[in-house]
């Protein structure tokens, strides 16, 4: 199979859709690779690097789309790739369909196989290909909210790990799945005082059973949510529904309840976010402030760590591209239930039932 490896065009996206070492695996199985130069500097790859493991290097993206049967990125595509896909093209990546309608339409347009890695899903309802994003973005979270906790950016001027003599201060996460406990676990070893809630039992019981004593768990529901946010310097939106838009647990009435300076950090914001005021921003302008409330919604968390999070990303993906290249992708969902859950819009159906209830429309087949 010809396999493309365009560079990311999203704002301030400096991850590559696959490592030299994932390359050189797939060229051991006899596929064609393409990737476009300079794809992979960002994540402190060069082009040299591909070369040397068998790639073809290709001066533009368009090359690299007209070329290949498969293409692997990391993020979705935006508005200057969609004429570029192919129909029966397959496309690889990180989609979130349930929270852009003008990208569904276009992936719809374009009968390309979208398969998403955020809806692969393993038996155990656990999703393989999101989850290295996930701990990335819980721990960047709390790195983010310390930050713009500072006065001078607008923040409340508190030090999450306090001093002596002064308490710490405190974060409240929402939900208690791979970015919550990744978000806590960073929390806690600064020294802040953390509440993490949910509304899986099981979850908040496994949070108890690993976190320390200053790690405090509770059930989530409105009542609490409100109660809690009057007192908290730090809010991590961690709240996944897989494929589907995230449910608004703070709505914008409840700022007016926080402290001047209290920070949100909204991981869920690739899926629509679940603050109310919630909308994606960008490294390059990554805050804006409602209510006296710091926003902080940047929707590519990790690829402000683009070599760290590229080599996490390629190690959960390559088994199934090279899965999707060595029996093309029908076999493949067909013999790997997970993968089969990764297909969201086929050859201009749209397949998985998250991304029709967010737009109110009919999932065609399942």
């Amino acid at each position: 199979m010809k396999i493309g490896v365009p560079k990311e065009i999203k704002n301030n996206e400096n991850r590559v859709g696959m490592t030299p070492a994932g390359v050189f695996e797939l060229v051991k199985n006899g596929h064609t690779v393409y990737v476009q130069s300079t794809a992979g500097e960002g994540s402190g790859f060069f082009d040299d690097d591909y070369l040397q493991v068998g790639a073809i290097i290709l001066d533009t993206i368009e090359g690299v789309y007209l070329k290949s049967d498969m293409i692997v990125k990391v993020k979705e595509p935006v508005d200057q790739e969609y004429n570029l896909i192919q129909e029966n093209q397959l496309v690889f990546t990180y989609f979130h369909f349930a929270s852009s309608e003008t990208l569904t339409k276009a992936m719809i347009t374009s009968k390309a196989i979208c398969i998403a890695y955020e809806t692969v899903e393993d038996a155990d309802g656990t999703l393989p290909l999101l989850t290295p994003m996930s701990e990335v973005a819980g721990r960047m979270a709390i790195q983010q909210g310390a930050k713009y906790l500072e006065k001078p950016i607008k923040g409340r001027g508190v030090l999450l790990g306090g001093v002596p003599g002064v308490p710490p201060g405190r974060v409240l996460i929402l939900g208690a799945g791979t970015v919550g406990i990744q978000a806590a676990k960073m929390a806690a070893g600064l020294g802040a005082h953390v509440t993490i809630l949910d509304i899986n039992m099981k979850r908040l019981r496994h949070v108890n059973d690993i976190m320390p004593s200053h790690v405090v768990t509770e059930f989530s529901n409105e009542y609490n949510i409100r109660r809690h946010i009057k007192t908290h310097d730090l809010i991590v939106g961690g709240v996944l529904i897989p494929g589907a838009k995230a449910p608004s647990l703070i709505t914008r009435d409840m700022l007016k309840e926080m402290h001047p300076g209290t920070v949100i950090v909204d991981v869920a914001v690739d899926q629509g976010g679940c603050i109310e005021t919630t909308k994606a921003t960008t490294h390059e302008n990554p805050t804006y402030i409602i209510d006296d409330v710091v926003h902080y919604c940047v929707a590519n968390m990790p690829g402000a760590v683009p070599y760290t999070s590229t080599v996490a990303l390629t190690n959960v993906t390559l088994p199934y591209v090279l899965k999707l290249a060595n029996m093309g992708w029908e076999k493949a969902c067909q013999t790997d239930k997970s993968l089969q859950k990764g297909l969201n819009i086929v050859k201009g159906t749209i397949v998985y039932e998250g991304i029709a209830e967010a737009f109110g429309w009919e999932v065609s087949c399942s």
